[in-house]
């Protein structure tokens, strides 16, 4: 765990230092926020397409060899990012970041192999929580190499940065990366049993408890990817912030979550069960987006993203772990990657439809849309994750693969 927790966390420090200056780059290059919006959809457009490829990729010939293979993509593709002289170099650049993302779809498969059903939550939090880390430092870093006046900014550098990290992800994962995923299982995969092939988009949405949980975790991401990409937009319209500041931010959401994630959410997981967490989660996250058009002033815009990111760093890791737990062994990376192309294409339609927003309606727009969609998301909830049942939901067994 702690092997697979270094190469995350390494990698995704480097992803987080791009994510506060994409909309920058983008204005440097004239963009309006609609093309901002779609920018940002970009990367998650290509993740989307290749992230089934990858888990699938992962059941069969293991997720080892899928995270090297990914985490030296991803490298070339920021070197990529730091020569972009245009803005379609930066459209492609991003395309290719995106389209090597298998990593994350391969990452959370390995703390499905490796972990129990009993603490399946924990160790889906683990992972969670090198996203929190990578999302304190990176953002913090990423702004501070680019420098804290919007017009002046070093994109370069950053993208550098990161590329060099993504190397460092991959020599820590060549050798000292073990597999996870047995060799019987691997070949039972490979020769295509019945029942064991792993499942398609259109049979996961169909189980009675995946497709719900998969809607939810494309409603959530939807709303927090519509954020991030408008956000430095708004941010810079508000109180004149460049990457340095909007970073910072980003980098106190990202504290939150590792804190939550690496070290409260098995507890909380335990105490309450994963859908009373979904519940408590929403809540929270709707209440910190649409407080952020109301901040004024510091204090309170610390307090809006204290909401959001408490939220989404709750619900995450409990919606992945009661996915992981409705299929067996053989499927889980399968299911995990459909999951995360679920997600990935809500981070294709969240920037872009945030983007609109932004454009046709004002800075505030994305944020009451967001509000609202995480209000059904409530709504749903309180419908069909019943507060008595999370336990028993958190504690299923996987189906029989054969049914």
């Amino acid at each position: 765990m702690l092997i697979i927790f270094l190469v995350v966390v390494i990698d995704l420090i480097g992803f987080g230092m791009i994510i506060p200056l994409l909309p920058f780059y983008a204005e440097y290059f004239e963009a309006n926020p609609a093309v901002v919006g779609l920018l940002m959809a970009t990367y998650s457009f290509t993740q989307f397409l290749a992230a089934p490829f990858w888990g699938r990729l992962s059941d069969r010939i293991g997720r080892r060899p899928v995270l090297l293979v990914s985490l030296a993509g991803a490298a070339m593709a920021y070197v990529w990012l730091g020569f972009a002289e245009s803005l379609w170099v930066l459209f492609a650049a991003r395309a290719a970041s995106g389209a090597m993302a298998g990593n994350i779809s391969a990452a959370f498969a390995y703390v499905a192999d490796i972990t129990t059903p009993a603490n399946r939550a924990k160790g889906m939090g683990v992972v969670g929580a090198a996203f929190g880390l990578g999302f304190i430092a990176g953002p913090a870093i990423g702004g501070i190499l680019a420098g804290a006046d919007p017009a002046h900014a070093d994109f370069q550098t950053p993208a550098f940065a990161a590329a060099g990290l993504s190397f460092l992800a991959l020599i820590l994962a060549l050798i000292l990366l073990k597999e996870s995923l047995s060799p019987e299982i691997r070949a039972r995969v490979a020769s295509g049993l019945p029942g064991k092939a792993g499942l398609k988009f259109i049979d996961a949405l169909r189980h009675p408890q995946v497709g719900l949980l998969i809607l939810f975790s494309f409603l959530v991401t939807f709303v927090f990817a519509g954020m991030e990409a408008t956000f430095p937009m708004w941010s810079r319209r508000q109180f004149g912030w460049g990457p340095e500041q909007t970073g910072y931010v980003f980098a106190f959401m990202g504290l939150l979550s590792a804190m939550i994630q690496g070290g409260l959410i098995g507890r909380l997981a335990q105490r309450f069960g994963e859908a009373r967490l979904i519940l408590q989660g929403a809540i929270a996250l709707a209440c910190g987006i649409a407080l952020i058009p109301f901040s004024d002033n510091l204090p309170m815009l610390l307090t809006a993203m204290l909401l959001l990111g408490c939220g989404f760093s709750v619900i995450t890791p409990s919606l992945n772990s009661l996915i992981s737990l409705q299929v067996g062994e053989g499927e889980q990376g399968g299911i995990l990657g459909i999951a995360r192309s679920a997600t990935t294409l809500a981070r294709v339609i969240g920037p872009a439809w945030a983007g609109l927003l932004f454009s046709i309606f004002g800075k505030d727009w994305p944020f009451y849309g967001g509000a609202l969609v995480m209000a059904a998301v409530i709504y749903l909830s309180l419908r069909s994750l019943k507060p008595e049942s999370a336990p028993d939901m958190g504690a299923a067994k996987p189906p029989d693969a054969g049914n």
